[in-house]
């Protein structure tokens, strides 16, 4: 964990975008890491919709996927007493922020943010014109994740190795109005969990919804193998040695299974005997037995959205007690009467 001032109340912030079905990779990288720090400091924990803006452009799908992300942490354990859970849309306060924050960020910044830099990039390599169907919130998306941390001077954010940069943009942007107008923000630490920083997909890239390689996370089981059936591996026969740290296969499997299965499978690879389909199944099997619990609860959630309406609500309302009043010395600091 890192060390931040102890005076400070120490909390932490964790949002996942409502842009498709939540999946294997949120879940060990982003939901349950959340969930455990809730429970040894305050949390803000968060669906990210108005982030989701910059690539879903169907009413009914982002509604539908809200709900979706909405059970999918409750299941988890988003309900606490210590934990603040709600939508980003229901905060103003986030997007005032936001415009405060772009006037004191360098436009040079974001030219060297790692999504945009992505996005050109592949417009180059592919000869068209480089800004080619990136939109303003896909470049502002550093400021915007920057407002949503700094709006609740959160000291500790859990982020994958591929998010980091943005964090260190949020801590910047945070450190420049410090030093114009007064001590304001909390400089935010990133958490990265070593043994979880991507989670691969059936593809062996890291699981995405971007790259269609995910593994739904509450799913038919009928769905759910079929998806495990279709995890890349090699061509080699049972009896071939193989390499178990260049498997997708086994990449995935060894975050389910015991230690022990997990040391009897990796000297199958090395020594011959292994079949893949026979392991496939093995992790459909153990993928089930991890998730019912909290499947259960999701598709109860799922049945009465009037819940999680609720939920949310309060959740907002909780959340606006903090924010407004940040906002309001924000306001005074920058000269806004």
């Amino acid at each position: 964990m890192p060390q931040t001032n102890s005076s400070i109340q120490q909390t932490v912030l964790t949002g996942i975008k409502p842009t498709g079905n939540a999946h294997l990779g949120n879940l060990l990288g982003a939901i349950e890491p959340a969930i455990t720090l809730s429970k040894q400091y305050p949390s803000y924990l968060f669906i990210a919709d108005y982030h989701a803006l910059t690539t879903v452009f169907d009413t009914k799908f982002l509604q539908e996927q809200t709900y979706h992300i909405a059970a999918t942490w409750l299941a988890n354990g988003a309900l606490d007493e210590t934990t603040i859970f709600y939508k980003q849309s229901d905060i103003p306060e986030i997007f005032e922020l936001a415009w405060i924050l772009s006037c004191l960020t360098a436009k040079g910044v974001l030219n060297r943010a790692h999504s945009y830099k992505a996005a050109v990039d592949y417009n180059i390599n592919n000869k068209k014109d480089a800004d080619y169907n990136v939109n303003c919130g896909h470049y502002l998306y550093p400021i915007l994740m920057a407002a949503d941390i700094l709006i609740t001077n959160a000291t500790f954010v859990p982020v994958g190795q591929d998010q980091k940069q943005h964090l260190e943009i949020a801590r910047d942007i945070a450190n420049v109005f410090n030093q114009t107008y007064g001590d304001t923000f909390v400089l935010p630490e990133p958490i990265i969990q070593e043994s979880i920083q991507t989670i691969p997909g059936i593809d062996g890239r890291k699981m995405s919804k971007s790259y269609r390689n995910e593994i739904p996370l509450y799913t038919s089981s009928k769905a759910l193998r079929k998806r495990i059936m279709q995890i890349q591996t090699d061509s080699k026969g049972i009896d071939e040695v193989k390499d178990p740290t260049t498997c997708n296969l086994f990449a995935i499997f060894k975050y389910f299974a015991t230690p022990t299965r997990v040391s009897e499978i990796e000297n199958q690879y090395k020594t011959g005997g292994l079949a893949y389909g026979s392991l496939k199944q093995e992790l459909f099997e153990l993928i089930e037995a991890y998730t019912a619990n909290s499947k259960a609860v999701y598709e109860s959630y799922m049945q009465d959205t009037q819940k999680i309406d609720s939920i949310l609500t309060q959740g907002k309302e909780k959340m606006r007690e903090l924010t407004k009043p940040l906002l309001q010395q924000i306001r005074n600091a920058i000269g806004i009467i």
